[in-house]
């Protein structure tokens, strides 16, 4: 009830006070919604809800009701902010500066209200459905339809404002990644050595981490191995590469980013 309408408040403010004035356009719905008032004279707000309101439908159906209700507020606020902030005078004139920091609002935005259960864009919803239907991955609809819309911009609004809507999209692309995982990343880890209690000490002591060992077995040989399974933040990931190293240097590593952790000992004890 708090982030996503804050959410949505700062996509208004990135269209409607760096984007929009200067020409420059988004991927996805919100793309599509900038283009279609720009040559028709409609509401940019009007068109935001409407063209969102088949995938909260879709939403509805697919994914569940809190998602589809928690998008529909979202995409009711980001309509109403659009209107309010319409009359608003542009911060810059700057392409540049338009692009970086109506990305970075968009970004944070779209991200915010992502990670609170909604989402402002159908695009997605709708790349699930062309999934369903072609070869192609959600990730490749995506990307084509984002290739297509930040296209059609080179037509409507010339090739330049087209390249720089590409800048902001991707800007906007990476702080909704952020947004959602946090500039705090975990990482989980997963070792495989023969000198596992070594190793598995190492890590309690030096990084304050709880381990757990797992049992595994070798799918060629059948001989029975351990697992260490620990979660750390990126900022420790060098270190643990270091104790692995010391200890068995024929190890096996495996190290993968996670979004969320909850319980356990997560939460490092005090090292000394």
């Amino acid at each position: 009830m708090l982030f996503v309408p804050l959410g949505a408040i700062l996509v208004a403010v990135g269209l409607e006070i760096f984007l929009v004035p200067n020409n420059i356009i988004d991927g996805g719905i919100i793309g599509i919604s900038i283009l279609t008032s720009y040559l028709t004279n409609i509401n940019l707000g009007i068109l935001l809800v409407l063209f969102n309101l088949p995938f909260f439908l879709i939403g509805y159906k697919q994914i569940g009701k809190t998602f589809a209700l928690t998008t529909l507020m979202g995409d009711i606020i980001l309509g109403i902010g659009v209107a309010l902030f319409h009359p608003v005078p542009v911060l810059t004139d700057d392409l540049l500066l338009a692009s970086v920091f109506g990305g970075l609002c968009l970004g944070v935005g779209v991200g915010l209200v992502i990670r609170h259960g909604g989402s402002l864009d159908g695009t997605e919803i709708m790349a699930i459905l062309f999934n369903k239907a072609s070869p192609f991955s959600v990730g490749e609809v995506v990307m084509f339809m984002n290739v297509f819309i930040l296209g059609s911009a080179g037509f409507v609004f010339g090739w330049d404002r087209a390249m720089y809507s590409l800048i902001s999209y991707f800007i906007a692309f990476k702080t909704i990644d952020i947004t959602i995982e946090g500039l705090d990343q975990s990482k989980s880890v997963w070792i495989i050595s023969d000198q596992h209690k070594e190793i598995g000490e190492a890590i309690n002591a030096r990084l304050g981490r709880g381990v757990t060992y797992l049992n595994g077995e070798g799918a060629y040989t059948g001989e029975e191995k351990k697992v260490i399974f620990t979660v750390i933040t990126r900022l420790e990931e060098a270190k643990v590469k270091n104790i692995v190293e010391d200890k068995d240097e024929s190890a096996f590593l495996a190290i993968g980013n996670i979004h969320d952790v909850k319980g356990g000992r997560f939460k490092k004890r005090a090292i000394h």
